[in-house]
C-alpha cells in the first residue's frame, strides 16, 4: 500500500513541474497577477509531493518491504536500521528520487522566499527549475522508478553495500546533493534573465545568496567525501583525484568564480556575460558529473552500475538541458552589454583573476577526468590519468591563485595601485618566508611552498580584518568596537579565504607523511616516524551483520605509551564481502593511521602505519571555509535583498509642468 502511494504521489508530482514549467515561462506573457502567483504554489506542492514519495521509500526501508526490488537488493533484515534509512540512497534509483526532493525544495525555497524578487523573473525562474524537475521526474519515473515491485519477495535482502556502512557516508550524498543540486537556483536566474534580456546590480544581489547556500552545501558535501575515504577505504590519503571526486570538484571551482564574478555584477554592472555563463556552466557540470556517475563510464569505487537506458536517458536530459540553455546564450547574450568601468589593478581586477584561474583549473581537472573515457569510447583503448598530471598541471595554477588571494582585499574598488597593498601585507610576506627558509633548509621544497603559501593566505586574511578595524592605528578598544560594525559578508570572506589557507596547510603537510607497510607477529614492532609501532595482539570480534578480526597496535615513543590503535578486518556475512576499518587517532596537528590488511597462515598480520603531519587541517579547513559562507549569508544585504523598484503614485488632482 504505501509503495503504490509513494509511486502515485511521484506521478503527481510530475504533473505538477509540467504545470508550474508552463505557467512559469509562459505567465509573464499574459501579465496577470493570479497567473503568476500559482507557480510558486505549485513549486511548493510538487515539493510535498515528493517528500511524501521519499517518505514512502523511507517507510519501506525501514519496515523492511522486499517486494519493493530497491529495498530487496540495497537493504536486509539484519542492517542496522541506521543503515537501512540511509541505504534508500546508496543506490541508483533512491538517489535519484533525492535528487528530485532536492530539487523541488530548491523550488519551494524560491516560492517561499523569494517575495523580494519581482513577480515575472520570479515566475520564469520557478518554470526553468519546473521544466528541469520534469526531466528528472520523467526518468525517475521511466527508467529509474525506486517503487518498482517483485515477486515472490526474498526473505532477508541482499544487504547494504559494506563501505557505505558509515555515519560519514550517510550524511555525505545528500549534503552534496544539496550543493550538485542548488546551483540550479543560480542557473534558473540566467536562463530568466536571458529571458528577460536584462542582468543588472539587482540581479547579482539575488544570485549570490542562493550561489553562496550551494557552495556551502558543496563544500561541506566535499568534505565528507574526502574524510570517508581516508578513514574508510584505506587510503592512507585524502584524495587521490579520483574521477568521482573530480565531478565534484569542477562545480565547486566554476561556483567558487560565480560567487566572486556575481560581486562585480552587483558593483560595477560588469561580467554580466560572464556570470551568466559561469551560472549555466556550473549546473551543467553538476549534471555532468550525475550522468558520468550513473553511465558506467567512470571507474570508482563511488560510481553507480546503471543499465544502459539509464545512461541513455540521462545524456538525452544533459543535451536538452545544457544545449538549450547555451543556445539562448548565444543567442540572447548580446544585449547584456556592461556598463560599468574599472581600473585592471582593483578589487575587480583581482576578482577577474580569481575567476581565469578558477576555470583554468575546472579546465585542467575536466580533461583530465574526461580523457581516458573518450580514448575508450574512440579507440578501444584504456588508460589512466592519475595524480602525477593533476600534480604538475594544476600546482602552477595554484601557485599565483595563492598569491593574488592576500593582495586582492587589499586593493580598492574602481582604481588602486599594487604598491600600497603590497605595504599592508608584509607581515605575510615575511612569516612565509621564514617558514618556506624552515622547511626548505631540511630538503622538504614542495612542502615548503605549499605551507608558506598557507601562512600567507592565512596571516593575509587576518590583516584583511586588522585594516578593516584599523588595527594598531587606533586604540585597541575602538578596534574591537569597529569589528562589530564590519559588514558580515567581508567578515565571511575573509574567514573562507584562512579556511583557504588552513586547507592548503593540510594539504602540504600531507607531502611530509611517512608511511610503512610491514608483516608482524604479536609481540614484534617497528620504527616509523619516530614511533614503535608494536603488534600486541589479534583477536576475533563482532559487529550487528559481520565479523572481524581485530589488531591491538600500542605505539610508544622513548618507552612512553602515545596511543593504542585497533584496526580491524571485516567480513559481512551477508554480502560475503571483507573490508578495513581503519584505526585514527588525531592530536589536532598530527594523526596516526594504521590499518589491518590481513593474516598470514603463521599467525601474523599485515599492517601499513601512515603518520601524517597536519592531515587534521585539510577537513578543519574546509568546514572553515563553509563556516566562513555561512556567515556571509546572515549579512543583512542578503537577507533584505535587492530593493524592488516602486513607481510612485501622483496626488489625485495634481499637475504636471
Amino acid at each position: 500500500m504505501i509503495p503504490a502511494l509513494g509511486h502515485f504521489v511521484l506521478a503527481l508530482a510530475l504533473a505538477i513541474a509540467a504545470a508550474q514549467a508552463v505557467i512559469g515561462l509562459f505567465g509573464p506573457m499574459l501579465r496577470d497577477r493570479l497567473v503568476l502567483r500559482a507557480a510558486p504554489a505549485l513549486a511548493i506542492s510538487q515539493f510535498i509531493m515528493l517528500g511524501l514519495a521519499f517518505a514512502a521509500l523511507v517507510w519501506s526501508g525501514v519496515v523492511s518491504d522486499f517486494t519493493v526490488r530497491n529495498v530487496a537488493e540495497f537493504s536486509s533484515s539484519t542492517t542496522p536500521l541506521f543503515y537501512r534509512i540511509t541505504g534508500t540512497w546508496g543506490n541508483h534509483d533512491g538517489s535519484m528520487l533525492l535528487w528530485c526532493l532536492i530539487l523541488s525544495l530548491c523550488g519551494a525555497t524560491v516560492g517561499v522566499f523569494g517575495n523580494n524578487i519581482p513577480t515575472s523573473l520570479r515566475a520564469r525562474v520557478l518554470g526553468v527549475l519546473g521544466l528541469v524537475s520534469g526531466g528528472f521526474l520523467l526518468f525517475t519515473l521511466a527508467v529509474s522508478d525506486p517503487f518498482r515491485r517483485i515477486w515472490p519477495p526474498p526473505l532477508h535482502g541482499a544487504g547494504v553495500n559494506p563501505i557505505l556502512q558509515d555515519p560519514g557516508l550517510a550524511v555525505h550524498p545528500p549534503i552534496l546533493y544539496t550543493g550538485y543540486v542548488g546551483f540550479s537556483i543560480a542557473f534558473a536566474f540566467a536562463v530568466a534573465a536571458l529571458i528577460e534580456g536584462r542582468v543588472d546590480a539587482a540581479w547579482g544581489r539575488w544570485v549570490r545568496p542562493w550561489t553562496l547556500v550551494s557552495w556551502i552545501f558543496l563544500t561541506c558535501g566535499i568534505c565528507f567525501g574526502s574524510l570517508w575515504s581516508y578513514y574508510t577505504l584505506g587510503w592512507g590519503g585524502f584524495w587521490f583525484w579520483d574521477p568521482v571526486e573530480n565531478v565534484a570538484l569542477l562545480p565547486w571551482l566554476t561556483g567558487t568564480a560565480l560567487l566572486h564574478s556575481a560581486i562585480v555584477v552587483e558593483k560595477r554592472e560588469a561580467l554580466k556575460t560572464w556570470s551568466v555563463l559561469l551560472a549555466i556552466a556550473t549546473f551543467s557540470l553538476s549534471l555532468c558529473g550525475t550522468f558520468l556517475v550513473r553511465s558506467g563510464l567512470l571507474n570508482s569505487v563511488h560510481a553507480f552500475a546503471a543499465s544502459p537506458n539509464q545512461g541513455l536517458f540521462i545524456l538525452v536530459l544533459l543535451a536538452l538541458t545544457i544545449g538549450g540553455s547555451l543556445l539562448l546564450f548565444a543567442i540572447r547574450a548580446p544585449v547584456l552589454a556592461a556598463t560599468g568601468m574599472f581600473a585592471p589593478v582593483s578589487r575587480e581586477g583581482a576578482l577577474i583573476l580569481n575567476n581565469v584561474f578558477l576555470c583554468i583549473i575546472a579546465a585542467v581537472v575536466f580533461t583530465g577526468t574526461m580523457y581516458p573515457p573518450f580514448v575508450d569510447l574512440a579507440f578501444g583503448m584504456q588508460i589512466s590519468v592519475g595524480a602525477p598530471f593533476y600534480d604538475q598541471a594544476v600546482l602552477p595554477m595554484v601557485a599565483p591563485l595563492i598569491l593574488a588571494m592576500a593582495v586582492g582585499p587589499m586593493l580598492p574598488w574602481k582604481r588602486g595601485a599594487i604598491g600600497p597593498a603590497l605595504v599592508k601585507v608584509w607581515y605575510a610576506a615575511v612569516a612565509a618566508l621564514i617558514v618556506f627558509a624552515y622547511y626548505a633548509f631540511q630538503r622538504h621544497f614542495i612542502a615548503a611552498l605549499g605551507l608558506a603559501g598557507a601562512v600567507w593566505v592565512m596571516i593575509g586574511a587576518l590583516i584583511d580584518i586588522g585594516e578593516r578595524v584599523r588595527l594598531f592605528r587606533v586604540p585597541l578598544g575602538q578596534s574591537f568596537a569597529r569589528l562589530g560594525t564590519i559588514p558580515r559578508a567581508s567578515v565571511g570572506a575573509a574567514l573562507g579565504h584562512f579556511g583557504f589557507g588552513v586547507v592548503v596547510l593540510g594539504i602540504a603537510g600531507m607531502t611530509l607523511r611517512v608511511h610503512d607497510v610491514t608483516v608482524l607477529h604479536p609481540g614484534q614492532s617497528v620504527a616509523l616516524g619516530g614511533f614503535n609501532w608494536k603488534l600486541d595482539s589479534i583477536v576475533p570480534a563482532t559487529g550487528p551483520n559481520y565479523t572481524a578480526r581485530k589488531a591491538t597496535i600500542t605505539v610508544t615513543r622513548h618507552g612512553k605509551l602515545v596511543m593504542v590503535l585497533k584496526p580491524e578486518r571485516r567480513y559481512f556475512t551477508a554480502q560475503k564481502v571483507k573490508t578495513v576499518a581503519a584505526a585514527i587517532r588525531t592530536n589536532g596537528v598530527r594523526n596516526m593511521f594504521a590499518t589491518f590488511a590481513g593474516e598470514d597462515n603463521s599467525g601474523g598480520g599485515e599492517f601499513r602505519f601512515n603518520v601524517h603531519p597536519f592531515a587534521p587541517e585539510i577537513w578543519l579547513g574546509g568546514f572553515i571555509m563553509a563556516l566562513g559562507g555561512a556567515i556571509s549569508l546572515s549579512d543583512r544585504r542578503f537577507r533584505i535583498g535587492a530593493p524592488a523598484r516602486v513607481k510612485l503614485r501622483k496626488p489625485a488632482g495634481s499637475a504636471t509642468v
